[in-house]
């Protein structure tokens, strides 16, 4: 009998121990939100890897022209920051396995009557007991105990989605930023052809006889000036390449250029339409898993409420008789004191407290588009004027006065004005094109989609670019 009892033992402790190997179930990631669902996106293996394994998507540096699409592709499939997340849900999916577990089996052993006096002295009397406990969950503590954490498992998928979306945005702007660095690029190389042009026609004049000396020194100052400016620009340009190639954690950039234009702006969707996205916000959408989780919470300590037994089995050695007999007994808590009031109360007011965070959410975000909405709206109308209104006339006044210029019609001062303007408004509208995309890349992470999905006509589109096309 004592041999049967420690096989029993060893047994269960087997059998037990055998249920932690089960894989982690995959479950917690919520549905991807439209922007950039379509890219293939990391989630860790549902087993432990060793720490020199392969741990991301394989996907190629990039050599050539870079689309913004593929600068999603590879800072999703390589970011450390989305992988850590990736761990994070698989860490809570581990904790859902061990929600499901039964307690574990105790093993008892008593020794009475020995080491006393008289009769009792000694080990004659002894008697020796070893027995098996096990607690058995009578109100459904292990189901709710997993729901509750497949609630929280699913909170935890919401952060990763919430830092995909963040890792997007942040991957765009820094995509725009490396388009408008390579457009100042340009601008400030047309501004050095232009200074030169200026300054070949001052030595011609003065060549000429028409112009005195000291032009050719003021028209030297021009040309200085925005070889500073190209200098400054290629150095901002290589700077943005840096740091966009860093969103993948790559060492030095491999790709040439950016492809994609600032000037494709579309129609702007209205503001009614943008707040109707609003709860596609991970930070929205994840106070229902709150709420539930919350009322999970009150179900499990109604669950707990419930006295588990305890049953004991045990084989008992009687030294005096040498004789042996079975015993066994069970165990049950009173509720008399501690009901679970505490809990249960404290999960309700949570569920009233989670409800008015997720209005302060909603009122946040709806705040952080609005503010977002007023600079993209601010930024195409002052793209769309300067680019219609202002450069237009200023271009045309620059070529007029230079040939004026030319002809001595008018002085040095009013073509170095003219060309002067020009150059400000270029750079005044490629500052107002990034401005615009930069928006649009926030208001795209606050409603969890591209605007081009919106169905509004468009002057233009950055279809090539966006990730989820």
């Amino acid at each position: 009998m004592y041999r049967w009892c420690c096989c029993a033992v060893a047994f269960t402790a087997l059998g037990l121990g055998g249920c932690q190997m089960h894989p982690l179930a995959d479950s917690s990631w919520p549905e991807a939100r439209p922007l950039g669902e379509r890219l293939e996106t990391y989630h860790p293996p549902t087993r432990p890897m060793p720490p020199d394994a392969h741990d991301q998507l394989d996907i190629a540096e990039p050599t050539g022209d870079l689309t913004l699409r593929q600068a999603m592709a590879l800072a999703i499939a390589r970011s450390p920051k989305l992988r850590a997340y990736g761990w994070d849900v698989r860490r809570a999916e581990a904790q859902m396995l061990q929600a499901e577990l039964w307690p574990n089996p105790e093993v008892e052993a008593e020794f009475e009557d020995f080491g006393g006096n008289k009769d009792l002295s000694g080990t004659q009397s002894l008697q020796a007991t070893i027995s098996l406990a096990q607690t058995f969950p009578l109100g459904g503590d292990i189901q709710r105990r997993r729901e509750l954490a497949a609630y929280e498992a699913r909170l935890v998928g919401w952060d990763y989605e919430a830092a995909r979306l963040e890792l997007l945005t942040e991957v765009t702007q820094r995509y725009v930023a490396l388009l408008a660095a390579q457009r100042r690029v340009n601008v400030a190389e047309e501004a050095l052809i232009l200074a030169d042009q200026v300054q070949a026609t001052t030595r011609k004049r003065i060549d000429a006889g028409a112009a005195p000396p000291i032009e050719a020194a003021r028209a030297s100052v021009p040309v200085a000036t925005a070889r500073v400016a190209l200098v400054r620009a290629e150095r901002q340009h290589e700077a943005a390449r840096k740091q966009l190639s860093l969103m993948w954690a790559a060492g030095e950039p491999t790709f040439g250029a950016v492809s994609g234009s600032l000037e494709q702006l579309a129609t702007l969707p209205t503001p009614e339409q943008l707040v109707a996205l609003i709860n596609q916000n991970p930070d929205v959408a994840r106070w229902a898993t709150e709420i539930s989780a919350r009322q999970a919470e009150v179900r499990l300590a109604k669950a707990e409420l419930v006295p588990d037994i305890t049953a004991r089995l045990g084989y008992r050695r009687f030294n005096e008789s040498d004789g042996h007999a079975l015993v066994a007994g069970i165990s049950l808590p009173l509720p008399v004191f501690d009901r679970r009031q505490g809990d249960i109360l404290s999960a309700r007011l949570g569920a009233l407290s989670d409800r008015q965070r997720q209005r302060d959410a909603e009122l946040r975000l709806e705040t952080a588009l609005s503010d977002a909405y007023a600079r993209l709206a601010s930024a195409f109308e002052e793209a769309t004027a300067i680019r219609e209104e202002a450069l237009p006339p200023a271009t045309k006044a620059f070529d007029v006065t230079r040939i004026a210029f030319e002809k001595g019609d008018v002085t040095f001062i009013d073509v170095l004005d003219a060309e002067r303007t020009l150059i400000e408004l270029r750079t005044q509208h490629l500052d107002a094109l990034a401005g615009y995309h930069t928006a649009v890349a926030e208001i795209e992470a606050l409603i969890g989609q591209s605007l081009e999905s919106l169905n509004t006509p468009s002057t233009g589109s950055r279809t090539e670019q966006h990730g989820d096309e």
